[in-house]
């Protein structure tokens, strides 16, 4: 079964670390975004993925291809028309009989989707929120969904839709795409996944929904470090004992990384090959390389092949910086 995953994006809110590295590869709980995607995707059955990539996109497609086995094909969207444009850039490599999995590539999920790719309807993963102005939204009768509305600018629904669309037959998608791009229609200056999908409803499709509970937002560096702290919670790793260092879990500690006379956690994340001595690291991320001495970090993120020393409490910079404090 093939999925399609969009990872176009510039990730403006994720900068200084997005001017170097797309968005999709920042590191959170001790594995690229994608890469938590990658692996509940192919635990569920997914055998080929069609990859949506731009900004840095090859940066993405080597990380990919040298760490897992599945088919790949890359798709570069050029020209930013919206999420229905972009999927309907991948037709050429979809049958129109069989089915498809869309995800968005900035998502991590926790939901078991062998029901979902078994179901006999198509389906889109919803949650409920309080705002669901900045959402495509489903109004349902409690067993199908009988209309989507884009960010509504009033209260029609708080079923959310996540990012995670099933779809029973990919041709029925990609010709309400084609109607949407036929006739120029757009809702707020783009092709719109969920107006593509409306018309499927309307024109007879059956969808239901099914609940994402774990659904974590990497889209804001707040939001990342809380993820960050959620993942651990769920798989803290350390494979070996530091000297001289207190380690407080949950934490990711990557085996190639080197720890003298610190603590470390809880909720923290350190990358492959980081080099952190006589330092304080709690409720953060420090990335590939980096080296961090004799200072005390909390929702901190550092980049990759970062040098910080000092004593600031809170930093947020990117690759390739060298800040030094005191």
């Amino acid at each position: 079964m093939k999925a399609i995953i969009p990872v176009a994006g510039v990730g403006t809110r994720m900068r200084p670390h997005t001017f170097s590295q797309p968005k999709v590869l920042l590191n959170v709980a001790g594995k690229p975004i994608i890469g938590h995607i990658m692996d509940k995707l192919i635990t569920a059955g997914i055998d080929e993925a069609i990859v949506i990539v731009g900004y840095l996109g090859y940066m993405v497609e080597d990380w990919l291809v040298k760490n897992y086995s599945i088919k790949f094909t890359f798709v570069s969207q050029d020209d930013r028309l919206g999420l229905a444009h972009a999927i309907w850039m991948c037709k050429p490599y979809v049958s129109k009989d069989e089915p498809l999995f869309i995800i968005l590539g900035d998502t991590i999920f926790d939901v078991d989707l062998d029901p979902v790719i078994k179901s006999a309807y198509s389906s889109l993963g919803i949650k409920d929120v309080e705002d669901p102005r900045r959402f495509g939204v489903a109004v349902t009768d409690g067993e199908k969904i009988l209309k989507l509305v884009e960010k509504p600018d009033t209260l029609v629904s708080k079923h959310a839709i996540v990012g995670l669309y099933f779809l029973k037959q990919a041709g029925r998608l990609f010709d309400c795409i084609d109607h949407l791009i036929d006739h120029d229609i757009k809702t707020k200056g783009e092709f719109q996944l969920t107006d593509a999908l409306q018309l499927m409803i309307e024109s007879g499709e059956r969808f239901t929904t099914f609940p994402v509970s774990g659904w974590y937002d990497c889209g804001k560096p707040e939001t990342l470090l809380s993820t960050n702290e959620i993942l651990l919670e769920k798989k803290s790793a350390t494979l070996k004992s530091y000297t001289g260092c207190m380690i407080n879990h949950p934490v990711f500690i990557a085996d190639s990384a080197v720890l003298q006379n610190s603590i470390i956690g809880p909720n923290t994340t350190i990358g492959e090959h980081a080099v952190i001595t006589n330092t304080v690291i709690t409720n953060s991320i420090i990335g590939n390389y980096a080296r961090v001495s004799q200072i005390m970090l909390n929702q901190s993120i550092v980049g990759n092949n970062t040098t910080v020393s000092g004593s600031p409490k809170q930093i947020n910079i990117g690759d390739y910086s060298e800040i030094r404090l005191g």
